[in-house]
């Protein structure tokens, strides 16, 4: 015995495609989020307020830094790698902010390695901006881990006291440069 009975119409062409195209653009949307942290986010972030993780980590020379060593001092930390485009945009920042670096009670520039595969990479880096600032590396990520590092460049304004004042997600230009600074008892470039 056969069946007579007609199939029922199919849905229309933009019922059946609507879905898809929804989950396609939550896809694009989630990847581009994901691709690009907070570029532009200056201030904010857990640990804002709170004393600024500790770390010890060893430096391209071989020497030890420690964030228990700089105590006392007003802190710029700048995680970067040679390979990111806004890092060699704020990087002659840097420059001139260390060039004021001084021993004692004086400004400390830090910078820690971030995911750098080549570290012939970064001493080119380092000598093409004559960068004279510790540059640390992080070699398991721990350090970016525990300062919540997303996507670099990001910078933390550590004051003397070991407090973090301010958090800058993506590429400093000197005004945003001269907001961390002020934040932290430090007069602007």
């Amino acid at each position: 015995m056969t069946n007579t009975s007609p199939l029922p119409n199919p849905a229309p062409l933009w019922r059946r495609l609507l879905p898809p195209l929804i989950a396609a653009s939550l896809v694009g949307v989630l990847g581009a989020a994901l691709l690009s942290p907070s570029r532009n986010a200056t201030t904010g972030g857990p640990l804002v307020g709170k004393p600024a993780p500790a770390f010890t980590l060893e430096g391209l020379d071989g020497t030890k830094v420690s964030l228990a060593s700089l105590k006392g001092r007003p802190v710029v930390l700048n995680f970067w790698a040679s390979w990111c485009s806004p890092c060699r945009e704020e990087a002659p920042l840097f420059r001139d902010l260390s060039e004021r670096q001084g021993p004692g009670q004086g400004l400390a520039v830090v910078g820690i390695l971030f995911q750098e595969t080549q570290e012939q990479n970064a001493r080119d880096f380092i000598r093409e901006f004559a960068l004279a600032y510790p540059s640390l590396r992080d070699l398991k990520s721990d350090t970016a881990i525990n300062y919540g590092v997303a996507g670099i460049p990001e910078t933390f304004f550590i004051d003397r006291q070991g407090t973090i004042q301010h958090a800058d997600r993506g590429g400093l230009n000197r005004e945003r440069l001269n907001i961390g600074l002020e934040k932290i008892g430090v007069t602007g470039l």
